[in-house]
């Protein structure tokens, strides 16, 4: 693929989107963009869109010029018993979506593009990546930095844009952007929830009507947990207690982890002050949600 010389800022011309599978297609799109005077906003997936990962499209189209979407379903962030193979993969709808929404480039890459022989390289930001999701997931959060900062040295972008679902990826990918001096602004957009209140997923889509059902139970119980917060309740204990109770209910809901943490080191808070994350986990039959609500107490600044 050729690169294309892209219009100036505010020339008011716009190309269609193009699709790139091989990094050096990828980069000379970017890097005429730049040339161009545009600012670069990146989306990172692994595709199966869905409400939640568009609304993260309009807000890198919001901030940025030129906006590119990675679709990728990353070996390294799975276990060696999870769902890689069996992960939802529908290309020709995602692009449908991201064309719809104005995307200026997907990155598509394969597996043999992205690690051309096996990864004996590795960006590990150490401590956090133990913790919550890294804790039941080892190795999760190296293949998520990991491939996150593949995808910036190629995209190079003047801002990412994650999902606040993912709260604790979001502080990983912070703290390595912070201590690897990436010249990139994080951006974080808020969870979007069905009218029922579940939290959008990819793997929703794993889920039989009963236990679509049964999955409510994680956005009940963190609706509990703020509640008391906000009649006053600010130790973390009894916060747990409260949403973890509402989780017994559902028997078939079989927990991770409930937990009341920093929202930034990640480590777990005696006492809510200021703001703390709550963050749950939790398998509904075998498929593995999660979920988190941010708690202040100050009105965000």
């Amino acid at each position: 693929m050729q690169a294309q010389v892209l219009p100036a800022r505010g020339s008011g011309a716009r190309l269609g989107m193009e699709i790139a599978t091989t990094i050096e297609a990828t980069r000379a799109q970017c890097r005429a963009a730049r040339r161009a005077g545009l600012r670069i906003g990146l989306v990172p997936t692994m595709g199966a869109l869905h409400e939640g990962h568009l609304s993260l499209v309009r807000v890198a189209k919001a901030q940025s010029d030129f906006v590119a979407v990675s679709i990728f379903v990353n070996p390294l962030q799975f276990g060696p018993t999870e769902d890689l193979a069996r992960y939802p993969r529908d290309f020709e709808r995602d692009r449908d979506l991201l064309k719809q929404e104005g995307v200026d480039l997907i990155f598509a890459p394969t597996v043999s593009e992205m690690y051309p022989t096996p990864a004996i390289t590795y960006v590990n930001v150490e401590g956090l990546s133990e913790r919550l999701d890294g804790q039941s997931r080892p190795g999760h959060f190296r293949g998520v930095t990991t491939v996150v900062s593949k995808l910036f040295h190629i995209v190079e972008p003047d801002l990412a844009v994650f999902g606040q679902k993912d709260a604790a990826q979001v502080a990983i990918i912070r703290r390595m952007v912070r201590d690897l001096n990436m010249p990139v602004e994080i951006v974080v957009a808020p969870i979007v929830r069905e009218p029922d209140g579940l939290a959008m997923s990819s793997r929703n889509a794993y889920l039989d009507p009963k236990q679509r059902k049964q999955a409510l139970v994680l956005s009940v119980a963190l609706r509990c947990v703020q509640e008391s917060f906000e009649r006053g309740e600010r130790s973390a204990a009894k916060l747990i207690a409260a949403g973890r109770k509402l989780l017994e209910q559902e028997p078939d809901v079989r927990l991770d982890y409930f937990s009341v943490v920093d929202p930034e080191s990640l480590d777990p808070v005696e006492h809510v002050a200021c703001k703390s994350l709550v963050a749950v986990a939790a398998y509904v039959g075998p498929t593995r949600l999660i979920d988190n609500v941010i708690l202040r107490s100050q009105p965000p600044t």
